[in-house]
């Protein structure tokens, strides 16, 4: 096996690789720059974009690690999954460890947790032609494929089972880690050993962008953990098989939504709000730059009073780079600050992307704020920087609401 480590947008040159490996490498990691390298045939100088984890490709294996510690983006991936009990998530903190080896134990632990008291039964509607009369019959089925005769009778029923949606998604998670380059040998034993525990539980393979919702109660509130670090897991991997024998993984996490999804949690904590307030990329609200609704925008974080914004503010982990543009963030922080009609914005980046400062906007007299918050120190200084942006999110939100400010 060939390993290969690489620092997240950093460059590796000379790299030499197969027109297989190449072309599989930049199917399953798009994020990924691959450019001949200068005076070496196939050599590539290979520079990750925000995706972190592992790739495989036949016998070569690349780890693309974050420029912060991996115990800090595990505390911001945890915080994610479950505010309340962060803390309890417990993940292998050796900073020697890949991102995928990290994550398992923690997973294990929440499936042991969820299942401790047993696997979760719960109802399913099932629709069968049964010899006997079984919950309700299909009286439209019934005429259509059997032209009315019983039997057998074209049924829906209730039936109450372990082959329930939550544990179809642990399942799924389970599968996908068992396909991926996992060091750990009592990972790998861990993760088989709930190959028994959901054995009543059907394989099913989900689409990672098209994820069930799960309403949440108190009857099933113990799976709620597992079940969003599970569909972490099946978001974050893909698989590859286009060339015959060669088979190909990756096990990756987008440091962009990482940040952005941590970033409007905690604020929204902070400042005691519900999303319908405070908003993820204005969901369910309508914000437009222009008169007749043609130019849509969706800001990061928004404080909605009713109909009316009274603070919008974006989130980037890393500044975006446009080519022929200059300051491009700060041009979709002014938009948005226009189109709600507010004296300015807020921009939030990691630590390392750019200065605190404040922008007086000529001749529009719109005030964009930039702040920037360290990865790099403890949770509770984390979080410590978090309750003073959502401070400062509070006093421009007053600031908007105040009788010198513009109308809505």
């Amino acid at each position: 096996m060939r390993l290969l480590t690489l620092r997240e947008y950093g460059t590796a040159d000379r790299v030499a690789l197969s027109p297989i490996e190449r072309d599989e490498l930049r199917r399953l990691v798009p994020s990924l720059s691959i450019t001949p390298s200068f005076g070496a045939d196939e050599c590539y100088d290979l520079r990750p974009g925000s995706f972190v984890g592992v790739v495989r490709v036949g016998d070569l294996a690349i780890e693309i690690r974050p420029k912060l510690p991996i115990d800090r983006l595990l505390f911001l991936i945890s915080y994610t999954l479950d505010r309340r009990r962060w803390r309890e998530v417990e993940f292998d903190l050796d900073p020697a460890q890949s991102l995928i080896d990290a994550i398992v134990p923690g997973f294990v632990a929440q499936v042991r947790r969820a299942t401790r008291r047993g696997v979760l039964q719960g109802y399913r509607v099932e629709e069968e032609a049964l010899l006997t009369i079984r919950g309700r019959v299909r009286f439209d089925d019934q005429i259509k494929r059997r032209f009315g005769r019983f039997p057998p009778a074209e049924v829906r029923y209730d039936d109450y089972t372990e082959d329930i949606e939550e544990n179809r998604l642990l399942k799924a998670a389970i599968t996908r880690l068992k396909r991926l380059p996992i060091r750990s040998d009592r990972a790998r034993h861990a993760l088989r050993a709930f190959d028994l525990t959901l054995a009543g539980v059907q394989s099913f393979a989900y689409d990672p962008r098209q994820l069930p919702e799960i309403t949440w109660t108190h009857l099933n509130e113990r799976y709620r953990p597992a079940v969003a670090l599970a569909k972490l897991i099946l978001r974050s991997t893909s698989f590859d098989t286009r060339h015959g024998q060669v088979s190909a993984s990756a096990f990756l996490v987008d440091m962009n939504q990482v940040f952005e999804d941590f970033v409007v949690l905690a604020l929204r904590d902070a400042l005691r709000m519900n999303e319908r307030t405070f908003p993820q990329g204005a969901a369910t609200r309508s914000l437009h730059l222009d008169h007749r609704h043609k130019i849509s925008l969706k800001p990061d974080i928004s404080w909605w009073s009713g109909s009316r914004c009274q603070f919008v503010g974006d989130v980037k982990y890393k500044r975006v780079n446009a080519e022929g543009v200059l300051h491009p963030d700060l041009y979709q922080l002014l938009a948005y600050s226009v189109a709600a009609n507010l004296p300015g914005g807020l921009l939030i980046y990691a630590a390392g992307e750019d200065e605190p400062a404040r922008h007086d906007i000529v001749h529009v007299g719109k005030q964009l704020e930039v702040v920037t918050l360290n990865l790099s120190g403890s949770p509770e200084s984390i979080l410590a920087q978090i309750d003073a942006v959502a401070s400062r999110v509070n006093s421009m939100a007053e600031v908007s609401l105040s009788p010198s400010a513009p109308p809505a």
